[in-house]
């Protein structure tokens, strides 16, 4: 499959959008915690968006003009969420407040200033 550049800004815009969300603890205590909207959204639903697309998209950085740099803030931050979501959370309460949480978060905000992310949100 052939993607063109309009595809791949998507693309890499939703995967940031979803890094976002990991890394701002306000949006996962309205959306996730409390259930409101207008985001439908929960910690499993992040968890298989971020690895499906980073499985797509990290062998293939090149094509999506991410550079070495932060290609390697991405995978830094893979490593370490990656290893949090070995623990099956299901319940952010379980978590969202722990240290661990807070350095993936802190990661997930290096890999937004890397890429000078704004949500829209």
């Amino acid at each position: 499959m052939t993607l063109t550049e309009e595809n791949r800004k998507y693309i890499l815009n939703e995967f940031l959008e979803d890094i976002w969300g990991i890394s701002d603890l306000e949006y996962q205590k309205r959306v996730w915690l409390r259930g409101e909207g207008p985001e439908c959204d929960s910690i499993g639903e992040t968890i298989n968006r971020f690895f499906d697309t980073a499985e797509f998209l990290l062998p293939k950085y090149k094509e999506f003009h991410i550079s070495k740099n932060q290609y390697q803030i991405l995978k830094k931050f893979y490593k370490e969420f990656e290893a949090f979501s070995q623990h099956c959370y299901q319940n952010p309460l379980e978590f969202i407040d722990s240290q661990e949480w807070a350095r993936v978060m802190d990661r997930a905000k290096e890999v937004l200033q890397a890429f000078d992310y704004k949500s829209e949100n």
